[in-house]
């Protein structure tokens, strides 16, 4: 399958940066390549022809997924649903311009709020959160629990699909690439595919300062398992720093002016580090009276998965994100689009 690529401009949404991917396939257009990408693992894992991992690499789930991703997710569903209503307004577009009676695979679709924007389209959602899904079951909308990196779809089967701020919770480059692969084996040859990402350039640096930069425990401690990536060389030029989401206040001058002085070499290293920093935790706050309505986050806070803020009265958890640098999804796709091309040989 050939691909045709047409990028759109990076779009700003509730503060945050994203980068869109629009793919539309073709069958009669010659393509050529833009540029490639290795992935940051051993050579032996991966076919250097076509960059294609192993299948048990790529779909055996990374802990730090199952733990930062999955759990926290199917924990905070309710609130998270309450919070996500405003449809993005490319999508919308995206979505409104597709022809009638055309078939929507939505990957990744969480309450399914883009799930049926289109009254002359036909949806199918899915996400990797039973939580979320549900959710979604109970408002009417077709969906099903899947994996992004293996959707559950026949080759060829839709006239188009999304995924709209789902690879940034993929843990290696491989998950990443495996599921842009994915949603293009699932659409028709002449159908289209959108995918949109969070970005590393930010327009509001201080929306970075809020999030936590990956500590080195995490790749040493939960990131080692199939499909992860290499553990950081040991003696890195810029090691990361772990910013807590709160500062304890603290009754005496002498404690505060260290305090002081811990958070302004802290910050010196964060701004040293945040050139370059692509993994990051992102809090979510649960607020105590609706933490209550399930279980989870007692089970959470026992396990040590997330924390109570009672400045702000909220348990928190944090998201693992993978933030894209300018470049870094055209460069996914191309890959992903040379694999497709490569099977299609086969």
């Amino acid at each position: 399958m050939l691909i045709l690529y047409r990028a759109l401009k990076p779009t700003f949404i509730n503060s945050l940066c994203c980068y869109s991917r629009f793919i539309s396939p073709m069958t009669d257009t010659n393509f050529k390549p833009l540029c490639t990408l290795t992935p940051n693992v051993e050579p032996s894992t991966i076919d250097s022809s076509n960059h294609t991992a192993s299948p048990t690499r790529v779909q055996s789930t990374p802990e730090i997924e199952k733990k930062y991703v999955h759990r926290v997710y199917d924990a905070i569903a309710p609130h998270f649903s309450s919070t996500r209503f405003a449809k993005w307004p490319k999508v919308a577009a995206f979505l409104s311009s597709l022809a009638s009676g055309s078939l929507v695979l939505d990957a990744g679709c969480g309450n399914g709020k883009y799930l049926g924007l289109n009254p002359d389209c036909f949806f199918i959602g899915c996400d990797i959160s039973s939580s979320l899904i549900k959710i979604c079951s109970d408002r009417g909308h077709e969906v099903l629990v899947a994996d992004a990196v293996n959707l559950p779809y026949r080759t060829g089967f839709g006239d188009a699909a999304i995924s709209i701020a789902v690879l940034h919770h993929l843990s290696t480059e491989y998950r990443r690439i495996r599921a842009i692969e994915e949603l293009v084996r699932v659409v028709k040859k002449g159908g289209y595919v959108l995918i949109t990402v969070w970005a590393k350039e930010q327009e509001h640096r201080s929306l970075i300062s809020k999030w936590t930069p990956l500590p080195e425990k995490y790749v040493e401690e939960e990131w080692i398992g199939p499909g992860s990536p290499r553990a950081r060389p040991a003696a890195s030029p810029l090691p990361l720093t772990s910013i807590p989401e709160n500062e304890e206040s603290s009754s005496g001058q002498d404690k505060k002016d260290c305090d002081d002085g811990l958070k302004l070499l802290r910050d010196l290293k964060v701004e040293d580090n945040v050139e370059n920093q692509q993994e990051y935790f992102v809090p979510w706050h649960l607020p105590y009276h609706r933490a209550e309505i399930s279980g989870a986050s007692a089970q959470a806070l026992a396990s040590g998965l997330a924390t109570r803020d009672d400045k702000k009265g909220a348990v928190v958890y944090n998201r693992y994100y993978h933030v894209f640098s300018e470049g870094e999804l055209e460069r996914a796709s191309q890959v992903a689009s040379n694999n497709e091309k490569e099977k299609s040989k086969q």
